[in-house]
């Protein structure tokens, strides 16, 4: 498969996202006590939305092309959904309006050199750049000593979800090891609505999908998820725990791209961690330098 199927993605996603809402939550009464859907029936979420029954159930078996910017509005206040989801359907919806040659837009795979040097000026903190498929595009050294157990893959460009999914280590090296899991398929399926004809991306998604139970499981809760900011608590192999304050940004001269910076506060075990972390990348360095000249 070279391509999300759009339909069956806008189906399944409508439906799932209208499983959850109870009518309680909606202000809609619910009479009986033997609904034989669960969540909210499509009538009512046409209803809410103020479109007809039949307008609504064509929408939710995957026809988007002919909804407005309102009423796509007016179904993601039914449904409740968050920022990401509403991205999700837009995307989802610009996606079917588009004709076929107009779809396609690769996630980038080369860093301006300029940003190289972004990189390195930022000596204190691991920072590297990605794109929507994690993608690893350039890492200052910093990142790449943080990261070296996900960068022993020979692969390149080395993928953080490969290795979150694909490698056992992963589970001890993440310290909320479900929650990054969830949230690398939650931002993978909002990349897969933004670019549903990247081929690299409908690869990736297909090899974590046939080798991992646990990406199908996530998978399927068809939840999104935007990159921001948050907490990552990582321990490295090397020098323990690290629990690192997390700026995901998004670069507007590179669209797709993302800048992934870490820091910690100072006095705290954290910034001591990344200070040892950071001897230990150049005492790395000196050695592989030492090691090219013998050779």
């Amino acid at each position: 498969m070279a391509t999300i199927d759009l339909r069956t993605e806008i189906k399944e996603f409508l439906s799932s996202r209208r499983a959850r809402i109870t009518p309680e939550r909606a202000g809609l009464p619910a009479y009986g006590g033997n609904r034989r859907v669960k969540g909210l029936r499509r009538e009512e979420v046409a209803l809410l939305a103020g479109v007809s029954v039949d307008y609504y159930v064509r929408m939710e078996r995957g026809s988007l092309a002919g909804a407005s910017d309102g009423v796509l509005d007016a179904v993601a206040s039914a449904l409740h959904l968050d920022e990401a989801e509403r991205d999700h359907l837009f995307h989802l919806a610009r996606q079917s309006r588009a004709p076929g040659g107009a779809r396609r837009r690769r996630a980038a795979v080369t860093v301006r050199p300029a940003l190289g040097q972004v990189l390195d000026a930022l000596t204190d903190a691991p920072a590297w750049i990605c794109n929507g498929r994690y993608d690893v595009l350039a890492m200052n050294h910093l990142a790449r000593a943080l990261y070296s157990p996900a960068l022993a893959d020979p692969r390149r460009p080395a993928n953080t979800a490969r290795f979150v999914y694909l490698n056992p280590e992963a589970e001890t090296f993440f310290v909320d090891y479900d929650r990054i899991a969830g949230d690398v398929a939650a931002k993978l399926r909002l990349e897969a609505g933004r670019n549903p004809h990247d081929e690299e991306l409908v690869a990736l998604i297909g090899e974590l999908a046939t080798s991992s139970e646990l990406f199908r499981q996530r998978w399927a809760s068809r939840d999104v998820r935007l990159h921001r900011s948050g907490r990552k608590r990582v321990h490295h192999p090397v020098v323990g725990r690290l629990d690192l304050d997390v700026e995901s940004m998004d670069l507007p001269a590179d669209p797709g791209l993302i800048l992934n910076v870490y820091t910690a506060p100072a006095d705290t075990a954290t910034a001591d961690g990344l200070t040892l972390l950071a001897s230990w990348a150049a005492n790395q360095e000196s050695l592989a330098t030492e090691s090219r000249a013998l050779g």
